[in-house]
């Protein structure tokens, strides 16, 4: 089996396809914005100015699959595809989930369900904020939020004995060409992948999206594996994931 590969399939059906288990799984889940996706971002409106009234994306959901995302069958796919917590110490699997920040807790205590006992709060800080409309008048986001999930043992961690704080910057990714609403940057990815895995490693996306987790595992020369059922997203990320590679930041 080639070291990267991306299915068109939902992450349910992973039995068939055979993928070895992972020393990291990385997920940004669908943030159940509804109709209201594009509140803050000027794509709302026409030219992203609003004296031109509102386009074709206002009042819309980014993907009509969204729905369709069943929180307890992913968490039970996470916890069937870490490997198992080996005896030594260090070299424990865990999994990041990128969400909102009022999903926060929710995935937290579904994690604990599933046998992830334990967590640590994620914020990656922009030093760029997509929330332009009216920033004059309200304070504005510049960060996203995610989660760390682990079982027992602390995991796998390359930090060459260096503090990481839970407050991490997100680098702009000007390299990668945006395929994706929600695209994560290649840089962030690379970062973490990094932190939490070694070459030659696992690292399984569920919900690919654009397929940038799996470009900045190939990029560091993992093993990855992931899973998205749009076509026309599948399709582009397979480009993507073929013919781009962006400067490794270790």
């Amino acid at each position: 089996m080639e070291p990267i590969q991306l299915f068109n399939d939902h992450f349910q059906n992973f039995k068939v396809y055979g993928i070895p288990k992972a020393q990291l799984i990385i997920a940004d889940v669908p943030y159940n914005l509804g109709n209201n996706a594009y509140a803050s971002n000027p794509a709302w409106y026409i030219g992203g100015n609003t004296k031109n009234g509102e386009s074709d994306l206002a009042g819309k959901q980014f993907f009509d699959t969204d729905k369709d995302f069943r929180p307890a069958e992913f968490m039970h796919f996470c916890s069937k595809m870490l490997i198992k917590e080996p005896k030594e110490a260090g070299k424990a699997p865990c999994m990041i989930i990128f969400c909102a920040f009022d999903q926060q807790m929710y995935f937290i205590e579904l994690g604990k369900r599933y046998g992830f006992k334990h967590y640590i709060n994620l914020v990656f800080r922009k030093n760029y904020s997509p929330q332009v409309l009216k920033a004059n008048m309200k304070i504005v986001g510049n960060c996203e939020y995610g989660i760390l999930l682990y079982r027992d043992k602390l995991p796998k961690f390359n930090n060459q004995g260096n503090m990481i704080f839970n407050c991490i910057d997100y680098p702009r990714d000007t390299a990668t060409p945006k395929i994706h609403p929600t695209q994560k940057s290649v840089p962030l990815l690379e970062s973490l992948i990094q932190l939490f895995t070694d070459e030659n490693d696992v690292v399984i996306d569920p919900c690919a999206g654009s397929g940038t987790t799996l470009l900045a595992a190939k990029n560091l020369r993992r093993r990855a594996y992931g899973f998205e059922i749009k076509k026309d997203f599948h399709a582009k990320a397979q480009g993507l994931i073929a013919n781009c590679a962006s400067p490794v930041l270790f």
